[in-house]
């Protein structure tokens, strides 16, 4: 009975709209018709004569919130787009590795005590000592020759000799190919001594020369970076 009474509204509906009840289907929620189907009404929901959507006997506000144009429709979330991955951190280069290397060279070796000009022992200890420079190949590398004094004479002549000194040191390894703007040359006269207080009880002259010969010295230092090849 129920049955027949929904479907008597429904052709009710038709007749007043119009259309033919056969041309009337239905929603769970609402009676549509494939006529008025356009973009605000997708499901050709039937409206009557002030816009009202036709309710089935079905209807709920849970289904309506589907029919688009109706009262109670809920517009569907758009899902939020993912995430763009974050470009990895770039890796920072590894740093130079600093290399340093330091030579010392005993004055006897290169020069007559209280003398500037190298021996023909001195040249053939530069030399030796050019190609172990050579074979470090730093790059932007520099190299630093420092003379050293024992303490015997004044401050002012023992700050000279070293100076003297440690230049022909440098002026020979220019002239063996060392970058004349690479190599550089400085006095600590007898400013630091490495025989400490171990020659003071030693009065004869002769033998205070040979204990502080440790002090008479020709320092060559060499500075430089490597590139850091990183390995994976």
């Amino acid at each position: 009975m129920q049955s027949l009474k929904k479907s008597l509204i429904q052709f009710a509906v038709a007749g007043a709209l119009g259309v033919s009840a056969t041309a009337f289907a239905a929603t769970d929620a609402y009676v549509t018709n494939g006529t008025n189907v356009n973009n605000a009404n997708p499901e050709g929901v039937v409206k009557n004569s002030i816009g009202e959507c036709w309710q089935t006997g079905s209807w709920s506000a849970e289904k309506a919130k589907t029919i688009k144009g109706c009262p109670g429709y809920v517009e569907p979330v758009a899902a939020a787009p993912a995430p763009t991955p974050a470009a990895p951190a770039p890796v920072p280069a590894p740093a130079p590795a600093v290399s340093t290397k330091k030579f010392t060279l005993q004055a006897e070796v290169l020069f007559d005590f209280n003398k500037s000009a190298l021996k023909p022992s001195g040249k053939d200890a530069l030399d030796q000592l050019y190609n172990e420079v050579v074979n470090l190949d730093p790059k932007d590398g520099a190299a630093v020759v420092v003379g050293h004094t024992d303490r015997l004479g004044s401050e002012k002549y023992n700050f000279e000799l070293g100076y003297r000194r440690a230049k022909a040191v440098q002026d020979y390894l220019i002239s063996k190919g060392a970058p004349a703007d690479k190599i550089t040359a400085e006095s600590r006269g007898k400013g630091e001594p490495v025989t400490g207080d171990t020659c003071n009880s030693i009065k004869s002259r002769a033998k205070l020369i040979e204990c502080l010969a440790p002090d008479r010295r020709v320092e060559i230092e060499v500075r430089g970076s490597r590139e850091v090849t990183e390995t994976k």
